[in-house]
């Protein structure tokens, strides 16, 4: 199959380090139908509006566009809910944090790892304000002068 991806990267959420501020980041699996990998391998997908959230005490990626393969008869629905595949310690402690502690889970990549797997990164992430954004744009442009200043002298 020509233009597939094997292994890498297929889609990025580069706007979720900008509006939340990423605590932490855990990889999952993705329990996911033989067309959608068959469409991710082709490189098209979306998490840019996607979250995981607790459904009947699993957590499931809601949200993420997946768009349907081209040649196949019998596709899935491009934004079903997909369940995330994670140690049941890890799922426990990420629901606690999202009820109790307002901490939001965001998809930072999707991707397929070394042997193949679709694997989804994951940041438990707290909502910035926009004065938090200037502060953190102003704190990224001074590291730059910084390293300037350090690599002319």
């Amino acid at each position: 199959m020509a233009g597939t991806i094997s292994t890498g990267r297929v889609a990025e959420n580069r706007k979720a380090r900008h509006d939340y501020e990423i605590t932490e980041t855990i990889e999952a699996g993705l329990v996911l139908t033989g067309s959608e990998v068959k469409s991710l391998r082709r490189g098209r997908a979306s998490i840019n509006e996607a979250y995981a959230s607790d459904e009947a005490g699993q957590l499931m990626l809601i949200n993420a566009n997946i768009p349907e393969y081209d040649a196949s008869r019998d596709n899935h629905d491009p934004k079903r809910k997909r369940p995330l595949l994670l140690h049941k310690k890890q799922c426990n402690r990420l629901i606690g944090m999202i009820n109790r502690d307002g901490v939001t889970v965001v998809p930072l990549a999707l991707y397929f790892n070394d042997r193949g797997i679709a694997k989804i990164a994951l940041g438990l992430a707290k909502g910035r304000k926009k004065q938090d954004k200037r502060e953190a744009i102003k704190k990224r442009d001074w590291d730059r002068q910084k390293a300037r200043l350090l690599k002319d002298s």
